[in-house]
């Protein structure tokens, strides 16, 4: 009975001292392709480093300022086959909300209607919220936007 103790107890002690933290010299390698990707993606505005921004308490007057497409959310309205029901969609959400743009696309097999040209997914949560009294299927989706600048 005590033999077999000390064995476990050596046992124990063994497994403790191989299961110290291992040390060594990592080495990473960087596939070239890689950077040529990153540059890509920058150069084309895909992912760009710096992200356009608005003077804050400048107000950006829609004749006079700049539109450019920017990453951005929108609110879907509406999904479906019926390309009839998503135009009167759109137009009830136009009735609504005059001062806020909306979208059909078609992408098969299904009409998508979504509205807005949101810059942060904050702000078109707070609005899908409003939406889902009056619409079904309400979802933010992430995708380019045009906003003035």
């Amino acid at each position: 009975m005590v033999n077999k103790g000390i064995l476990i107890g050596i046992f124990f002690t063994g497994i403790v001292f191989s299961s110290q933290a291992q040390s060594g010299h990592v080495e990473v390698i960087k596939d070239s392709l890689i950077t040529l990707l990153q540059e890509f993606r920058a150069d084309n505005d895909l992912n760009p480093t710096a992200s356009r921004r608005i003077k804050v308490g400048s107000a950006v007057n829609k004749t006079t300022g700049k539109r450019v497409k920017v990453k951005g959310f929108r609110v879907q309205i509406f999904s479906g086959p019926n390309r009839n029901d998503a135009y009167a969609a759109q137009a009830r959400f136009k009735s609504q909300y005059k001062n806020i743009d909306s979208y059909v696309n078609y992408e098969e097999p299904n009409y998508r209607v979504k509205v807005g040209d949101f810059r942060g997914r904050n702000e078109a949560n707070d609005f899908m919220r409003v939406l889902r009294n009056q619409y079904s299927n309400v979802f933010v989706f992430v995708e380019d936007i045009w906003v003035y600048e």
